[in-house]
């Protein structure tokens, strides 16, 4: 990566940078998949590969918050199930990234997003609301959780993505508001922390996007409290629907951008 670039940040474009830190920590707190917003932000102000170096240590800056916020609500035999497929996405990621195209990446993780959103809010549709997590030890439940994990490990390696495809499952697999927020807090941290060798090997991470992600980290906490605040006050249908619009935005900001 040539860091140089990182040097040359004008004062609105750190600003801009500020915002997006802010709203991940927001989107960490309250609704998962808002960051995805960051990342259009931040692959705007910076150059593209650059920007998902950037961004990954101010996720896991968010992460952590929000494992302090939510750990006692971790769903952990989803967590488990998740980890294995994940795991083999962020490989297969990482071997896409050698040679793949940032439009080609992009174009086809909108696209899926947008093609799971719609799977997702027409099966909740037509099956009601469920009132605890979908079973994971069945064998379409298992399948389920490969699917998704895969798809999961190889976007967030890729673009920095994963959040929309994870709401998604979440949502699919019927996670009420804490329990989502708990097992989504749980699962990126593990991901976004064994992303990072990955990441410094393709030399999207070192000393000085460390610094400049340092400076942004500190706008992750206040968005992470108000994320707090504000989850408390939203009901459950209201933040199931933030979420699908949050994804849909994500998923056409990467296809459109």
């Amino acid at each position: 990566m040539n860091t140089m670039t990182l040097w040359h940040i004008s004062g609105w474009g750190f600003a801009a940078l500020a915002l997006a830190a802010l709203l991940v920590g927001f989107s960490k707190t309250a609704v998962s998949g808002a960051s995805t917003v960051s990342l259009a932000v931040f692959a705007a102000v910076l150059p593209a590969r650059a920007s998902t170096g950037v961004l990954l240590p101010v996720l896991i800056a968010g992460d952590v918050l929000a494992v302090l916020s939510y750990r006692r609500h971790a769903h952990w035999p989803t967590l488990w199930r998740l980890f294995p497929a994940v795991a083999a996405g962020v490989v297969l990621g990482t071997l896409f990234l050698l040679w793949a195209d940032d439009g080609v990446v992009r174009t086809s993780i909108g696209a899926t997003l947008l093609l799971m959103t719609a799977v997702t809010v027409g099966r909740r549709r037509a099956a009601g609301r469920e009132d605890r997590p979908e079973a994971v030890t069945t064998r379409p439940g298992r399948l389920k959780a490969r699917s998704y994990g895969v798809l999961g490990g190889f976007t967030t390696m890729v673009a920095n993505a994963g959040g929309p495809v994870m709401s998604m499952y979440l949502l699919s697999a019927g996670f009420r508001k804490l329990g989502f927020l708990g097992t989504s807090a749980f699962f990126f941290l593990v991901v976004n922390v064994s992303k990072v060798p990955f990441s410094a090997g393709l030399g999207l991470i070192d000393g000085r996007s460390l610094l400049l992600d340092a400076a942004l980290a500190v706008f992750v906490v206040p968005g992470a409290l108000v994320g707090k605040w504000a989850v408390h006050r939203i009901n459950q249908r209201l933040f199931e629907q933030l979420v699908i619009a949050a994804t849909v935005v994500g998923g056409l900001q990467l296809l459109l951008g």
